[in-house]
Parts: C-alpha cells; structure tokens; sequence
C-alpha cells in the first residue's frame, strides 16, 4: 500500500502544463484502467469486511454506514460499492474483468442486480445458467457504453419474471434533496419509466416554449431553469395543498434598513427553509409578492405585526398582462403565467406600485433586470432592452440589417 500511494505522489507532481492532447489523453487511459483496478479492490474488501463484521469494531453495524461516515461516501454510493462487492462472489466473469481494470465500479454495480438474493433464487427455479449470464453481461460491460450495460441488465430482469406481478412503481421512487452552505441545493432522483416520462413531458414543454432568441444556455441550465419555472406556476395557481390553514409560499425575512439600501449586502435574509440570501436578491422576490411589517422589541419577540400588503393587486396585474401579453425583455416569449411584476422604479425607493411603474418579466429576465439589464416602454407602447454596458439588444429586420 506504502508503494501505492508513493506511485500516486509521483503522478501527482507531473507538470501537466507542457502537455497537449494525444499526451494528456495517453496519461488518462492507464489512469482510468487503475482507477477501475482500484475500485474493483475496494468492492471486494468491503465484501470482506461485511463478511467478517468489521464495522463493529468502529461501532457501527453494517458497511454502507462505514462508508458513509469514515469514507464520505453518499448513501447511493456507498450502497452501489456494497453491491458491486456481493455481486463478485456470484459473478466470476465480472470479477475477472473488474480487476483488470475492464470494467467500471458503477457498471460492476448495475450487472451486481442479477445477483441479489431473490434473482438468483428466480434463476434457480427456472435453470438459468447464471455463468452464461455473467459472460454475456461482462461482454457488454467491456465493449459497449454504461447505457447499453443498463439496459442489458434491465431486459434480463424483464425476462426473468415476465409472469410475475407488476411492480408499483412508487416503491423505487426517490428523491434526495441536499441543502449547501449558500443555500443552494442539488440531489438525486429514481423515477419509474412513466413517472419519469410526465417529469420529461413537463420540463420539455417549459423549455420549448421558453426558448428566445440569442438563448445561450446550456441544456441543463433550460431544464432546471424549467423545473424552477414549474414550480413558479403551481405556487401561483393555489393548487396546492393548504396546510395548517395556508398556502404554501416563499418567505424572506429581512431588516427594513437592509430592504432599503441599494447595496447588495449579502447574507442579509432569510427564506423559510433556512436559505441565506442578499438585500438584493430579496428586492428581487419582493417586487411581485406580499409584504408584512413586523416590528421585533430588544428581546427578539414581536411587538406589531402590520396588515400584509399585496404590492401589484390583481387588477394592476391583470392590466398589464392585457397591455404587455408576456415578458417585455427583448427576444423573450414567454407568456404572462410565468411572469413576475417588476416595479420599474423599486417600491422601497418611492416607485409606485401601479401600471405606468410596472413591467412582465419572466424569472430569467427579472432576474437579469436586477443586475444591471434595464427595459422601458416607449410612448408607442413598444418596450426596448438595453445591456449592462448601455447597448441596446435589438431583434427582427433591425438586428440583421446591423450585422450585415
């Protein structure tokens, strides 16, 4: 092991820097082929010290909980690697070509399903020679990309109970949502083949419909940027459930000093499932929203609690969705159901809350209004969209007559 990890700390001091890519890609195969030597490695000791029982000695139970708390694993990891090394006993192929480095930890965990306890006991009821099973699985492990393993594997599964009874499919649904020091969050999703087809259907027609001209982001920036947006409509809609009385909503809290200094002021509020965010970010989830005053005593308890005001009410609203017909940032079509009402000149500051202060813009483009882009509507009712740096974005007939 001594030799190992010396091996490593003479990889780690190569100057990567000289090297262009037929070197670097040349570095990286042999790389690849140790990294899945090494998980092979670490697969079958963990099978060996779930065997023997070794987490007791930390004091814990079972393995996948070893890993979580001594190797930082995630809980889907740390249950892929516990897989992987079960699988080994019962798959001698894919053991063989695992150690070689032929096969990746994450395919060695997804053949691994052919070996859980109530496959191979299906196997065995109806004579399926599990060997054949193994090679023929391995091969594709070894020529063929990650979702052809998977889908090997699935239409095994498949034939194995193809008399049994439909799965629920709630059972494997999951969802793992992970909260960030900033108050961001990522996770994980299982879905079924149906459930993740509405997911799909849903988000796809958000980016459809979403797109505009001189859209630069990525895929994965319009699908999550779809999702937020999906969310965005069901919160409006009041059609989610109530509870205790209310709807659900998204809460801010923040000081009225910090509310009415133009600076950014990070850290500043708080969001009701213990996000932090800025002064200004806060201004930005205001302009369309509904403010209560609170006035707090030196102990931290509430003396008063004002009235809560809706700042744009609905018939304002309802004017500008007639007058604008959607988001007014140029290039932009998205309808006024997506919309938010920004106070052109920010309440805080004096702006009225009325329709000559109003503009429809969707979550994408209220958000780039707040940091430095700026829409006015002209006195022919046209709306104009200028950059940060003062240029104007121009689309249609004009924007082409320019280029050329």
């Amino acid at each position: 092991m001594e030799e190992l990890l010396a091996a490593l700390d003479t990889l780690a001091a190569d100057d990567l820097t000289p090297m262009f890519g037929p070197q670097l890609l040349d570095r990286l195969r042999p790389l690849l082929v140790a990294q899945n030597r090494l998980a092979a490695e670490i697969a079958r000791t963990v099978r060996a010290c779930e065997v023997s029982g070794a987490a007791e000695v930390d004091g814990l139970k079972t393995m996948p909980s070893w890993l979580r708390g001594h190797g930082h694993l995630s809980t889907a990891e740390a249950a892929r690697v516990v897989r992987a090394g079960r699988a080994l006993e019962h798959l001698p192929a894919l053991a063989s070509a695992f150690a070689a480095g032929q096969v990746t930890g994450e395919q060695a965990a997804v053949i691994g399903r052919v070996a859980e306890p109530e496959h191979l006991a299906m196997a065995a009821e109806q004579g399926v020679d599990l060997g054949a099973v193994d090679a023929v699985l391995t091969e594709v492990a070894v020529t063929c990309p990650h979702a052809e393993v998977a889908k090997a594997v699935h239409h095994y599964l498949d034939r194995l109970d193809a008399d049994g009874p439909e799965p629920d499919p709630t059972e494997g649904r999951r969802l793992v949502i992970t909260k960030h020091a900033d108050g961001s969050i990522s996770g994980q999703f299982d879905l079924d083949a149906v459930g993740g087809e509405k997911l799909q259907a849903a988000l796809e027609s958000l980016v459809q419909a979403g797109r505009c001209a001189g859209d630069e982001r990525t895929r994965a920036q319009q699908q999550a940027d779809a999702l937020v947006q999906l969310c965005d409509n069901q919160l409006a809609s009041g059609n989610l459930p109530i509870l205790r009385g209310v709807k659900p909503h998204v809460i801010v809290k923040v000081v009225l000093e910090d509310l009415a200094d133009p600076a950014t002021n990070p850290g500043a509020a708080d969001m009701g499932f213990g996000a932090t965010i800025s002064a200004a970010r806060a201004r930005w989830v205001a302009c369309d929203g509904q403010v209560s005053r609170i006035v707090m005593g030196p102990d931290g308890v509430p003396l008063d609690y004002s009235r809560t005001v809706r700042l744009f009410p609905a018939h304002v609203r309802r004017a500008a969705e007639v007058r604008d017909g959607g988001c007014v940032f140029a290039g932009c079509g998205a309808p006024t159901w997506w919309c938010d009402m920004h106070h052109q000149l920010e309440w805080i500051h004096g702006g009225e809350t009325n329709l000559d202060n109003a503009a429809l813009l969707c979550e994408r483009h209220h958000t780039k209004v707040h940091h430095g882009f700026r829409v006015e509507r002209q006195p022919d009712g046209r709306w104009r969209t200028w950059r940060p740096d003062g240029t104007e974005i121009i689309t249609g007939p004009s924007f082409l007559d320019t280029a050329a």
